[in-house]
């Protein structure tokens, strides 16, 4: 995207981010003939005690060392959160690097066995929510958690992921927002490039929340999806670091419908792997999908 390629990623985030805060929120007054949608150069270097043109440089990528109270006074004016503040520093103290070594994901052995074992959704993710194996109660829940499935690609792209989330804008904004904050100073990483490229082709609302460089930690939660078969599930998510990958599991209050509905889902898809094992053929050699 431009603002990683302009190579002033720090500029770029300060001025989307205070295109987000307006007047009122700052507590000034809107006036007339406003042409930004949110605060002016010199409304930020006001609020935050520094000259307007020393703001103007820090945006244009002309000073690159403010000093921790400029951030601090920047990141008070653009009402950033622990999260938004901590990335906003970072970006302040990036210097250039040599190009990484990139290890291939790799999802070990013992992570293989626990998800056969577990009774409740479990897949393990990359670093671009690229998802790299799940085991059959995930893909149960939603078939978009198959290996070789992209998370965000299938939540921006795919009609019936729409459909699954109840509420969809909130997801969408929350996996672009992460997506961001995973990607860091990694910005010349290959997947990532070709996924941001990807997606600012492809889908609208993308280019819309990416604009934004909203950052966010997506790790607990809890989401309301609706199945297609049991219908609404409220549900818990935990992600879980193993190695260089993330084990994501998924699971309902115990004993609540949603848990009721879970285990009906499980009874199902248990029985339409053990009818497709039991229709092949006697000499087929693939194994079973159970």
């Amino acid at each position: 995207m431009k603002d990683e390629q302009s190579g002033n990623r720090f500029g770029s985030y300060l001025r989307a981010r205070r295109e987000l805060v307006t007047p009122a929120q700052a507590g000034l007054p809107a006036g007339g003939n406003r042409r930004v949608p949110g605060l002016r150069r010199e409304e930020v270097a006001l609020l935050a005690g520094i000259s307007p043109d020393y703001y103007l440089r820090l945006e244009r990528g002309r000073d690159k060392n403010p000093s921790p109270q400029v951030l601090e006074s920047l990141a008070r004016v653009l009402q950033l959160d622990d999260v938004e503040r901590t990335y906003l520093l970072g970006l302040a103290a990036a210097r250039p690097r040599a190009p990484r070594r990139r290890r291939p994901e790799h999802v070990p052995a013992r992570v293989h066995q626990l998800l056969a074992h577990l009774q409740i959704p479990a897949f393990v993710e990359g670093r671009a929510f690229d998802v790299l194996a799940s085991n059959p109660l995930a893909v149960a829940l939603s078939p978009r958690l198959r290996p070789g499935e992209n998370r965000l690609r299938s939540l921006l792209l795919d009609p019936e992921e729409r459909a699954f989330h109840q509420d969809w804008a909130k997801a969408t904004a929350d996996f672009v927002a992460a997506l961001r904050t995973t990607i860091g100073d990694d910005t010349d990483n290959p997947r990532f490039v070709e996924l941001v490229g990807e997606l600012a082709l492809s889908s609208e609302r993308f280019r819309t929340l990416w604009a934004r460089q909203d950052v966010r930690s997506l790790d607990g939660g809890t989401t309301t999806v609706h199945h297609p078969v049991v219908g609404d599930l409220r549900l818990h998510r935990d992600k879980l670091p193993v190695d260089d990958v993330i084990l994501v599991v998924y699971y309902p209050d115990k004993d609540s419908d949603s848990d009721e509905k879970l285990r009906l889902l499980a009874a199902l898809s248990s029985t339409e792997s053990a009818g497709t094992a039991h229709d092949r053929p006697a000499d087929d050699p693939s194994p079973s999908t159970s």
